[in-house]
């Protein structure tokens, strides 16, 4: 099941975007979309019926010239975005997850969740995790830990909640995707690498982030974070060079039409090539990999209403689009 998608018309940055689409019963392919709703289909287009977002991206570089110019020719077999079903863009082999990358966002979690026994006053918690954020940013030490691909699912399909999670929550998040070969990168050539910008929501259950029964090892993020389609991806790839400054977009998420997120990326305490060429360090980036950047403040814990079956998630990003996601409740028998 999936809710409707809007008009893509003036929704993202550039003379056009990649996608993964496919026909009512048909198999998923490749598609060039146009910001007047129109669709190429990319086996066609380039004479390759074996195509798949994926393999474009492993050939980035020789791929790029020629969607431009098929955007700008135009000439090509086109239908209408409409008649189509949108996947999640690519199905990356590896997923880098940011933690702890907005400052407020995690002063606030600091403060929801309050560790058992701990009752000093609020005002005293905030400043006890606005010290650790700022010693963090000051030391130049980003946090990184890895989703699994299980987990993504198209941008306007149905996201069941687990019977087992007792707090889903939000985070929508700026994730650039990676169009060649990396390891090792400086920050100054980071961003050489990244083939394009799409929209993730990365749904965590708060309730089972921290192992209770064994403090010592800290987080768990497969159990909270990697349920079936726990990260909604898309609508599409815009590529990098239509997205002026990542640095800078706006970040917002509703819940059934209430804003929750509003945030700039400008309030990232690590920037996108410092994310990038951080993760870069230790793993070899492959090309359709995801590197999500983290969460802005306003997430369900700073409100104290958490996702349950019914609600309707709708993210955009300056420039790259809008997904809509509705929540459905799993069957607890």
């Amino acid at each position: 099941m999936s809710v409707k998608p809007e008009p893509v018309s003036a929704l993202f940055a550039g003379p056009f975007a990649l996608a993964t689409l496919s026909a009512p019963d048909g198999p998923a392919f490749p598609a060039l979309v146009t910001p007047d709703a129109q669709v190429l289909d990319l086996r066609t287009a380039l004479g390759d019926s074996r195509a798949t977002t994926r393999t474009l991206l492993d050939d980035w570089e020789t791929v790029l010239p020629r969607l431009r110019a098929l955007a700008d020719d135009r000439r090509g077999d086109q239908r209408p975005l409409a008649d189509f079903r949108v996947h999640a863009p690519v199905e990356p082999r590896q997923v880098f997850q940011s933690g702890a990358n907005y400052r407020q966002h995690v002063i606030d979690l600091h403060v929801a969740h309050r560790t058992p026994g701990d009752d000093r006053p609020e005002g005293e918690r905030r400043a006890e995790a606005a010290e650790i954020m700022d010693r963090r940013a000051a030391e130049d030490l980003p946090y990184v830990f890895l989703g699994l691909p299980s987990a993504i699912t198209g941008p306007y399909d149905d996201v069941v909640l687990p019977a087992w999670a007792q707090q889903p929550d939000w985070e929508l998040e700026l994730a650039a995707v990676i169009g060649r070969p990396a390891h090792r990168l400086s920050v100054e050539d980071a961003l050489e690498y990244v083939a394009g910008y799409t929209i993730a929501n990365d749904l965590t259950d708060r309730a089972t982030v921290f192992r209770r029964d064994m403090p010592q090892i800290g987080t768990d993020w497969l159990r909270s974070k990697n349920a079936p389609g726990f990260t909604p991806l898309g609508p599409w790839i815009v590529p990098a060079e239509s997205v002026a400054n990542p640095d800078d977009l706006r970040v917002t998420l509703k819940l059934n039409g209430e804003t929750m997120q509003d945030e700039s990326t400008k309030d990232m305490i690590f920037k996108v090539a410092r994310m990038v060429s951080y993760a870069s360090q230790t793993a070899q980036l492959l090309p359709g990999d995801l590197v999500l950047t983290g969460s802005p403040a306003g997430n369900g814990m700073h409100w104290g209403r958490l996702l349950r079956d019914g609600d309707v998630m709708e993210g955009s990003i300056t420039g790259l689009g809008v997904q809509r996601t509705r929540c459905v409740a799993e069957d607890a028998s």
